[in-house]
């Protein structure tokens, strides 16, 4: 990462790749699927979080827990098979920190797909799209067409959005 002279930390990958350790301790890497794009985006809201934890305290954790576990570094371990329920918890993770790093904007079932999937993400856009209009129904999120809400069934690409109970 550099030397020691601008002040940054030696960081090392254990040989399976898993893991990093940063001054001797180990902790979870990112899952290396996640394309680079949307890996800067989750990282980019891991930092504001951290930033707002400083500032506001235990209020604002959870923003640090959903960046974490949309990237991997939490949650079921992203190098083994993991249940619907653990994908769920990660694509819904992944939603809130999107859309936190994009407060104006929307985020594409498909995107979710690629951070919880990796290259093998097509097969999971079903699920992801069904995830996102469960957490609709419990007002979480918001599932878009053309800018307006629309109910499960609809045909054709939607784009999430956030809820009214949306926790920023």
């Amino acid at each position: 990462m550099g030397d020691a002279a601008d002040g940054a930390r030696e960081v090392q990958r254990t040989e399976d790749g898993h893991h990093i350790v940063v001054d001797g301790r180990r902790w979870r890497a990112t899952d290396p699927g996640i394309p680079e794009r949307l890996r800067s985006e989750l990282v980019a809201e891991l930092m504001a979080a951290r930033r707002l934890v400083r500032t506001e305290g235990d209020a604002v954790r959870h923003r640090v827990q959903d960046a974490k576990v949309a990237l991997g570094e939490r949650g079921a371990p992203w190098w083994e098979p993991v249940s619907e329920a653990d994908r769920a918890e990660r694509a819904t993770a992944a939603f809130r920190a999107l859309l936190r790093h994009r407060p104006e904007g929307t985020v594409c079932p498909s995107e979710v797909a690629r951070v919880v999937g990796g290259e093998d993400w097509r097969g999971l856009s079903a699920e992801v799209r069904a995830l996102a209009f469960d957490r609709a129904a419990d007002g979480e999120l918001a599932v878009l067409q053309k800018g307006e809400a629309v109910e499960r069934g609809a045909r054709g690409p939607v784009r999430v959005g956030r809820g009214p109970t949306f926790a920023d």
